[in-house]
């Protein structure tokens, strides 16, 4: 589109939170009562955890949905809904987003104000190995979470999204931007998300459910998930086994500390898109839908960050060195990721700005606390 969003009459920027703001769909807010109910899918995981807790200690009323799948060791799974479990506003349903009965009837009696959906079949290399689950969760769990919603009386506040920097596939223009055109994805993962996507417009254009799809890039910190790459390595370093390097370390990727994402998700859910009166009220840069209530925002450090000098500060941050594996790329995977949030501190003042080097310090304390290494 050749243009970026900047500073706009209205709009919540110079670094103000967008707290108790509804969009119009130019951008500009306008009161809100605050949303005490909200339903989270995926708080066993790691994203979903964290954003649990700090809606908890925002004064919320939460609720838990996750399958507990063994992708990987369920038992930090279980770990983390534990913690949460303590605190007396929070309450979970254990069952898969496949199960339809279950995940409507959690919706109705909750009766939650706004959804922030994340579960989801993680992981662009297991894709490979395992395609019908990224479908089935996915695309079916989503369709359904998506019915869920609907259904809802009185009708959902808002509804948020997660999808990923995967669906920028080959586009090769960075930063990227929301407004680029995402339609050549190279993994099934991505593809999988791209289709969420798709299924949360033609809702919101056909219900009128405000939507808003948040793409996540290389998320990392305490608590993440055991098919990471920072959590493999911190974990092969300290055991003296090699860590595999793919790309021979060549590729980027943008880093994205876990306490910076869960800040963007917080300010977003108080950003309510509005379907536009005319597509000329939509602001330069902004990607809101002309069509339906529905818009999408990058959540990332706006940096890209080269794998060998993430292993070096990995190394510097465990007190080892590692022992390297080279190797090309894998299929599905793409040489370089990086997000321009113009978007995300135009509409909420958030600029995710940990240092990669703190961010991965917080990690490996955490990693050594929790396995005792």
């Amino acid at each position: 589109m050749g243009c970026r969003v900047g500073p706009r009459p209205g709009w919540p920027g110079n670094g103000a939170r967008a707290r108790g703001v509804r969009g119009n769909g130019e951008g500009r807010t306008e009161p809100v009562r605050e949303t005490p109910r909200i339903l989270v899918t995926g708080t066993a995981g790691f994203i979903g955890f964290h954003l649990a807790r700090r809606l908890l200690e925002d004064g919320f009323r939460v609720h838990g949905y996750d399958g507990m799948t063994d992708y990987y060791d369920p038992a930090l799974k279980r770990a983390r809904h534990a913690l949460l479990l303590a605190h007396p506003a929070f309450s979970a349903t254990e069952a898969m987003l496949e199960d339809f009965e279950t995940l409507s009837s959690a919706a109705r009696d909750f009766a939650p104000d706004v959804i922030v959906h994340l579960a989801a079949q993680a992981g662009v290399r297991y894709s490979l190995e395992a395609p019908r689950a990224y479908l089935d969760s996915n695309v079916i769990g989503t369709f359904h979470l998506l019915e869920a919603a609907r259904a809802r009386p009185g009708g959902i506040r808002h509804l948020l999204i997660a999808s990923t920097s995967s669906v920028y596939g080959a586009n090769a223009d960075m930063p990227f931007r929301e407004t680029d055109k995402a339609d050549t994805q190279m993994s099934l993962y991505a593809a999988t998300k791209k289709a969420t996507e798709a299924l949360a417009h033609a809702h919101a254009h056909l219900w009128g459910l405000p939507t808003t799809v948040f793409r996540f890039f290389t998320v990392y910190g305490p608590w993440g998930r055991p098919d990471l790459a920072l959590f493999k390595f911190v974990d092969a370093i300290l055991d003296g086994r090699p860590i595999d390097v793919y790309g021979h370390g060549e590729m980027e990727r943008d880093f994205t500390y876990i306490d910076d994402l869960v800040d963007g998700i917080r300010a977003l859910i108080d950003v309510v898109p509005a379907r536009p009166e005319r597509p000329s009220d939509i602001a330069c840069g902004d990607s809101l839908s002309p069509v339906a209530p529905f818009r999408i925002v990058n959540i990332g450090n706006a940096r890209k960050v080269r794998l060998l000098d993430f292993i070096e500060a990995i190394e510097e941050a465990v007190g080892r060195k590692a022992i390297r594996n080279y190797l090309p790329m894998q299929k599905g995977d793409v040489p370089a990721t990086w997000a321009d949030t113009t978007l995300l501190a135009t509409l909420t003042g958030v600029r995710p700005a940990t240092d990669l080097r703190l961010g991965i310090r917080r990690f490996v304390d955490w990693f050594r606390a929790h396995y005792g290494k």
